[in-house]
């Protein structure tokens, strides 16, 4: 896959701070900072406020049908925010940012699958079913393509509305019409809270660890360090980390991670806010993995995957980055909560690599360049034949 198709992967999306407070201007509402509540409070603002009333008494004069004021808001609320031509701001209405909160502590309530926008069809195709998930108990499939959910087609370009239509109440059941090569199958599958296992581990050949991260949800650092205990008990000599496709998550998770491979006091991650102020996070721990690693990254390795890569790799002479050049989001998102429990989503910073390194829009390059076969999925193909995990073993070797 190129790396366009992934602008949308699920779960990509960078969580690294909340908060309460917030000042800011939206559309026909300013919002102001509500003393003692710690929340932001809206209320109409004279100038823009009177351009949309004004549109709203025509409406009201003109239109047939009935007038939902707080759907109208939302849809200018996010219409506005979106007008900063920024793809990784936005607008998050209450029950957007409930399902977007479980999400973050990797939990929600939905059939388990990652999807994306494959931009050269414009279809939605499903990477992986989670393990465990109501979608791989009903026979769903890496590669096979989304067309219809509970009867309502949806392409590429609405993979977003396509994603909440999976979710939905728990205990209900999803119609979902699938296109698996030329055959049209239908499943119906339960939605259930389902909990996202973030790494998977094995030991290959020459006692070489491996462990892929899929996500940098809540938790992925502690499970980090239980995989990582369960592997050195078996006696691993080397290891091997696949990030491919790991779109991101939480960016405090990718650092305590990187932590465990760094020598104490060496610079992680290097952020800067929008008055260019920097703020390093540094390792706090003594090193804990010694030992050869390699980093499995591809074109939809992403934002903190990327800051993981990066704090290993320039802080360590012993790790080989081997795969794709990296996805190149090198932005931090915000998330400021409103009283009514919307909230909005803004980029406020970018983060260079510990020696200074740009990220964004160039991402990063790895040591040795290894093509993917474009025939073949990743979630799929059998290890003998993944010729970036067999040049991995080959270095550790």
């Amino acid at each position: 896959m190129k790396k366009e198709k992934m602008q949308k992967i699920y779960k990509s999306i960078m969580l690294v701070l909340l908060t309460s407070a917030i000042t800011f201007i939206i559309t026909s509402i300013s919002m102001y900072q509500s003393v003692g509540k710690g929340k932001v409070k809206y209320v109409a603002s004279d100038t823009i406020g009177r351009t949309f009333q004004t549109f709203r008494s025509f409406i009201e004069k003109n239109y047939l049908g009935e007038i939902n004021d707080n759907a109208m808001l939302e849809s200018a609320i996010k219409g506005y925010v979106e007008g900063l031509n920024d793809e990784y701001s936005e607008y998050i209405t209450k029950e957007e940012m409930e399902e977007y909160m479980q999400e973050a502590i990797g939990k929600y309530v939905g059939i388990g699958i990652y999807i994306a926008n494959n931009t050269k069809t414009n279809q939605i195709v499903i990477l992986m079913p989670m393990k465990g998930s109501p979608a791989e108990e009903a026979g769903l499939k890496s590669g096979d393509v989304i067309t219809k959910v509970d009867g309502v087609s949806y392409t590429g370009e609405t993979l977003s509305e396509a994603s909440s239509a999976l979710k939905k109440e728990e205990g209900t059941k999803a119609q979902i019409e699938i296109l698996r090569e030329d055959q049209v199958l239908n499943f119906e599958v339960e939605r259930r809270e389902v909990k996202i296992n973030h790494i998977e581990t094995d030991v290959l050949e020459n006692k070489i660890g491996y462990m892929q991260i899929s996500t940098f949800d809540e938790g992925c650092y502690n499970e980090f360090k239980q995989k990582w205990e369960e592997l050195k008990e078996k006696q691993i000599t080397s290891l091997i980390i696949d990030l491919r496709n790991n779109g991101g998550g939480i960016v405090q998770e990718a650092t305590n991670i990187a932590d465990m491979m760094v020598e104490k006091d060496k610079t992680l991650l290097i952020t800067a806010s929008k008055n260019k102020e920097e703020h390093i996070t540094k390792a706090k721990e003594e090193k804990e993995i010694n030992m050869p690693i390699v980093i499995l990254v591809n074109e939809n390795t992403a934002s903190s995957s990327e800051i993981l890569t990066a704090g290993i790799k320039e802080n360590n002479s012993d790790v080989t980055i081997i795969g794709n050049n990296t996805y190149g989001k090198g932005v931090i998102q915000t998330i400021f909560n409103l009283t009514d429990g919307s909230g909005i989503k803004l980029t406020t910073s970018e983060y260079y690599t510990p020696n200074h390194n740009v990220i964004n829009k160039v991402g990063i390059k790895p040591d040795i360049e290894v093509e993917f076969p474009e025939e073949e999925n990743l979630y799929t193909i059998e290890r003998e034949k993944d010729p970036q995990l067999q040049k991995a073993i080959e270095v550790l070797k």
